[in-house]
């Protein structure tokens, strides 16, 4: 039997991979910046505006 040598190795399915941590690095710059213009609009703090403090 002959392997092929040109298949790419498989990734793993959950973990810390590149396209994971690529991802939750977009969200959190997402998120960041949503927070800042909801503190611009609004003039409170995030937490304030939630009812938390």
């Amino acid at each position: 039997m002959v392997e092929r040598k040109d298949e790419p190795p498989k990734e793993p399915m959950f973990g810390f991979t590149p396209f994971a941590e690529q991802l939750n690095g977009r969200l959190a710059m997402i998120g960041f910046v949503l927070t800042l213009i909801i503190e611009a609009q609004t003039g409170q703090s995030l937490l304030r505006w939630m009812g938390l403090a």
